[in-house]
């Protein structure tokens, strides 16, 4: 799924934004988990589209993912990077 290189896991230091975005696709393309994502967060479709930039909007998605552990090991494996980095990534976007 990641466009830069199928065969390269990234690490903690990956741009955070970009791991959410990643993580964002695929948390959307499920649209049982994209729904779940909506009402977890408290965000509608509307502000998810707006706050793609937003840092809090993102770690919100990482968020969501790490509090479901299945989730985010099977989200970690689809865009080719660790369940820690998307931790990791979270943590900076929530500074």
């Amino acid at each position: 799924m990641r466009p830069d290189s199928p065969n390269r896991k990234p690490d903690s230091s990956e741009d955070p934004a970009m791991l959410a975005l990643l993580a964002l696709g695929w948390t959307l393309a499920d649209g049982a988990r994209g729904d779940r994502l909506l009402a977890l967060t408290g965000l509608d479709a509307d502000a998810l589209r707006a706050g793609v930039d937003n840092p809090a909007i993102l770690g919100a998605v990482l968020a969501f993912l790490a509090d479901h552990e299945p989730d985010l090991i099977a989200c970690a494996e689809a865009i080719d990077t660790s369940p820690a980095a998307l931790i990791a990534a979270q943590e900076s976007l929530n500074r």
